[in-house]
């Protein structure tokens, strides 16, 4: 009889212990909602999300948004509906944001925001760049680049992001600053919708045929690089014309010593992926999570290029995790 009741209490309290111990190794589950996939800069932090998840041993799911509201809210009610252990949320906007951070701060989910700025500050940790002092060392750098062509009273064409995020109104605020302490002014500011090549394309020919004058074009994102440069060469512009873009795609490597593009912001997408993983990890286990952290933008032109090439393929394209 004793040995009967010894036998079930072990059984009771290995099964609990077993039970216990499944819960503690059981691999913890991340969602990253972004906010377009076709987006090359979301796919690169993506891949550093990816990397910390390997690394730190976190199971992923990437729910890709579509720059749909509908289905990135979507996304969120299935995030919240599957329990994940947490959420790094690229959002479409920042008043969407807001709504993201809500819902998963009444599910007790902990969510990191990476790079789109916020007035919720619910979120456990914010990965951003400093957008607005990027900008601005950009517009100082063209600048300067025109008034050593000899320009006196240059105009500067701006192809925006829709103006809906906080980091684009830092982005657009920082480069109007640097040309505010110079000679030269914007031409015209025009904010994309589609974000395809042919709108970029219709933009940049509009934009050429309007002014006369003008001698820069500023694209907020690398992306549609390609028709920028089509309308520049189809107007016979390439010597008039300069064009500099905020973020960078692995073409610039050769593009930027050619002077096709004069320069480039570039912002660290793959470190930025890792830092948000890693935050949220420590979250999770209970460590030091920093509220807020903000990396550099950096100005790439053909004379720091060659220099930079290591920090380009690491910190910015994520090339060294393929």
């Amino acid at each position: 009889m004793h040995i009967k009741k010894f036998l079930i209490v072990f059984l009771f309290t290995f099964i609990s212990w077993a039970n216990a111990y499944e819960k503690n190794t059981q691999t913890k589950r991340i969602v990253y909602i972004v906010d377009n996939l076709e987006i090359p800069f979301w796919q690169i932090m993506e891949k550093g999300i990816k990397n910390s998840c390997e690394d730190l041993g976190y199971k992923l799911s990437v729910l890709d948004s579509h720059n749909n509201h509908k289905k990135e809210l979507e996304n969120t009610v299935k995030a919240i509906t599957d329990k994940v252990d947490g959420i790094i949320l690229s959002p479409i906007n920042s008043y969407s944001a807001e709504i993201i951070l809500k819902l998963a701060k009444e599910a007790n989910i902990p969510v990191v925001v990476s790079d789109a700025g916020t007035k919720n500050k619910s979120y456990v940790s914010y990965i951003s760049s400093d957008n607005k002092l990027g900008a601005y060392n950009l517009g100082i750098y063209l600048t300067n680049e025109l008034s050593k062509k000899g320009y006196k009273n240059a105009k500067v064409g701006i192809i925006a992001l829709p103006q809906k995020k906080l980091i684009t109104q830092a982005r657009t605020a920082g480069f109007i600053e640097a040309l505010e302490e110079s000679p030269f002014k914007s031409a015209d500011l025009k904010q994309v919708k589609t974000r395809t090549e042919e709108e970029t394309y219709i933009l940049v020919k509009n934009m050429i045929k309007s002014y006369p004058d003008l001698h820069a074009i500023w694209l907020q994102s690398s992306k549609t690089y390609r028709a920028a440069i089509k309308a520049i060469n189809d107007f016979n512009k390439q010597n008039e014309i300069s064009l500099i873009t905020f973020d960078l795609e692995p073409e610039f490597l050769e593009l930027i010593p050619k002077n096709i593009i004069l320069a480039a912001a570039v912002q660290q997408p793959f470190i930025m992926g890792k830092l948000a993983l890693e935050q949220i990890n420590n979250y999770i286990k209970g460590k030091k999570v920093q509220k807020e952290i903000q990396l550099p933008v950096n100005i790439i032109t053909a004379d720091n290029i060659k220099q930079k090439t290591y920090f380009i393929e690491h910190n910015v394209l994520g090339i060294e995790s393929n």
